[in-house]
């Protein structure tokens, strides 16, 4: 059993610093510029023939937000990959393209077989990562745990909860049930292990006292299991990091799926011409290679991604997050402020700020004004315009400050401004308050 002495759960200060050093390329500009166009296709097969019921659902949610969640983004994928590969098989083409009569059929049958086989590679590799990554993180997990007989039991109970689920698929699957069906199984099954977790992590009083020395779990991997894929917890920084890249590629599956449905159940009567099938086949080559060249690259972010860290690096982390720079954008003929309360006299009020230069120097006006409780102001910084500036000054009075970055005056020139504000109690009666309270 590893020690977890001095650890604590990794912070999502933690994962913003790690995910710095993994930076992902964009996706190709052609993954949007298709989706638009494979999109395009499906509106112009319905224009004659309105979508059916099953149509009209597939459409909402092919035209909807996808996901937040990213693992939930994959099994999407996952769906959707295999639905398309249910239209794929030679079995559920249309008749005209089974028995083709035509040249543009007889071109398009060997397109298909070729499109079946990247679906399948994606479908391969999509799996292959998702197993992967379960694995390692049950294993990084027991690494924690007793290495003896609870350790044993604990491997033993997951074993037979996962023959449990796959069993629960398998009826599913005998009993008639659809992909859809299937999937919508397979991600409840996961939330349902999620919430087991969380509920592990959130245990308190007798319960927790039985699962953290009768099972054995360490306090800090409680910590991790319930706080991991809170809304605002450590996953997030990764759904803001790498999410959006991955929202693009479902978008994209959606789409191709979407745009195959209706061609199949229109085809009789609107037979695909060598531009759309162009078009598909390089929207299925984009998006198979995009797709799997994010797997790839988020596999080596997981691989190397801790679940603790030491406590001092954490606190040092949190320094540092606090010492931070912003950085915003001041459009021309706009200003950007930034207001402070500040409760006692004596405070300090501190700034620095500078503007990202380019080719040319630019500058921006500069003031600070406090308003009283009845609302009137008073300028405590006259207005001056800087190209960077640090400056200080102890409050006399209570109530708000504004500081005030003004490009009111700049018709074109937008100001990339990075700055840093601080607001600093009064020392002397901090420690005096302390010394009473002591």
């Amino acid at each position: 059993m590893t020690s977890t002495e001095g650890l604590v759960a990794i912070t999502r200060t933690f994962l913003a610093s790690y995910y710095d050093k993994y930076p992902f390329d964009p996706l190709s500009d052609d993954v949007s510029r298709l989706s638009s166009e494979i999109r395009s296709f499906s509106q112009d097969l319905l224009q004659s023939f309105p979508p059916t019921e099953g149509e009209s659902l597939l459409i909402r949610e092919a035209d909807s937000q996808p996901p937040h969640k990213m693992d939930e983004n994959m099994w999407k994928n996952r769906e959707h990959i295999e639905e398309i590969l249910f239209l794929l098989d030679r079995s559920h083409w249309p008749t005209s393209l089974r028995h083709p009569s035509t040249s543009e059929a007889a071109e398009f049958v060997p397109i298909l077989g070729q499109l079946k086989d990247k679906f399948e590679r994606t479908l391969r590799i999509l799996e292959s990562f998702q197993s992967r990554n379960s694995e390692r993180v049950f294993n990084t997990v027991m690494t924690y745990m007793p290495q003896d007989f609870r350790g044993t039991l604990i491997r033993q109970q997951k074993e037979r909860s996962e023959r449990n689920k796959q069993s629960e698929v398998d009826a599913l699957i005998s009993s008639g049930g659809s992909i859809r069906d299937r999937y919508a199984l397979l991600w409840k099954q996961q939330m349902d292990r999620r919430r087991q977790l969380a509920q592990l992590g959130s245990a308190t009083g007798v319960y927790k006292t039985l699962v953290k020395y009768l099972v054995g779990v360490p306090q800090v991997l409680l910590d991790f299991i319930r706080q991991i894929n809170d809304d605002d917890g450590p996953m997030e920084e990764q759904r803001q990091r790498y999410g959006p890249p991955l929202y693009g590629l479902t978008r994209t599956v959606r789409f191709i799926r979407l745009f195959l449905s209706l061609a199949w159940e229109r085809f009789e009567a609107f037979k695909l011409n060598r531009h759309q099938i162009s078009v598909l086949e390089e929207a299925v080559n984009v998006y198979t290679s995009e797709f799997e060249r994010f797997i790839n690259f988020i596999s080596e972010v997981f691989a190397n991604s801790p679940f603790f860290i030491s406590a001092e690096d954490a606190s040092m982390l949190e320094m540092r997050k606090n010492d931070e720079y912003k950085e915003i954008i001041v459009p021309a003929g706009k200003s950007y402020e930034v207001l402070l309360t500040v409760e006692s006299i004596n405070s300090f009020i501190a700034w620095d700020f500078s503007l990202v230069q380019g080719k040319m120097n630019m500058d921006i006006g500069f003031s600070v004004e406090y308003t009283n409780n009845g609302g009137e102001k008073t300028l405590i910084l006259p207005y001056q315009r800087y190209e960077s500036d640090q400056g200080n000054f102890s409050t006399c009075m209570a109530g708000n400050y504004k500081l005030i970055w003004d490009n009111s005056y700049s018709t074109f020139f937008k100001k990339a401004l990075r700055y840093k504000v601080d607001c600093i109690p009064p020392v002397l009666e901090s420690a005096q308050s302390n010394a009473v309270e002591g």
